[in-house]
């Protein structure tokens, strides 16, 4: 345990809360619910899946 004067010279350090969303910080109206992910092809001559995600 600490002394007081070491507690006087460089006082405990407060823990910094940590983001559950970091992309989100400086965005926050865009936060939503992710419903459904799903892959499809897409409608033109491109033979690769694409992920899509449906948001509430």
């Amino acid at each position: 345990m600490a002394t007081v004067n070491q507690l006087v010279r460089k006082p405990r350090a407060r823990k910094v809360a940590k983001s559950n969303v970091p992309a989100l910080e400086a965005c926050p109206q865009k936060r939503g619910v992710c419903t459904r992910v799903y892959t499809t092809t897409p409608k033109n001559r491109t033979p690769h899946c694409v992920k899509f995600a449906v948001f509430v």
